[in-house]
């Protein structure tokens, strides 16, 4: 990975000086998202291409058929009766 020159990162600190907050804390988030490892390898992670087993077919069915007649549990929901803060949960 090559550094950017000076020239480029002077371009960048007035391009934020111009920007709204709102615009500064989207740019934030994602210099945040660039920079996280686990971020960073799953874009560059190759794309998952195996095919579907025949079991794992027969489960997605099963949990649609589910869902059909059930409402769905939450995420948060989930991490609680496991006993994993969402904080916790993110970086597990």
């Amino acid at each position: 990975m090559t550094l950017p020159s000076r020239d480029t990162k002077q371009q960048v600190y007035e391009l934020i000086d111009r920007m709204a907050p709102g615009q500064v804390a989207a740019v934030v988030g994602l210099l945040e998202v660039m920079l996280d490892p686990v971020s960073v390898a799953l874009a560059n992670a190759p794309y998952d291409d195996e095919p579907v087993t025949a079991e794992e077919e027969k489960s997605l069915a099963e949990a649609r058929e589910w869902l059909k007649h059930n409402k769905g549990i939450p995420h948060e929901q989930v991490l609680a009766e496991l006993g994993i803060t969402q904080e916790a949960g993110r970086y597990s």
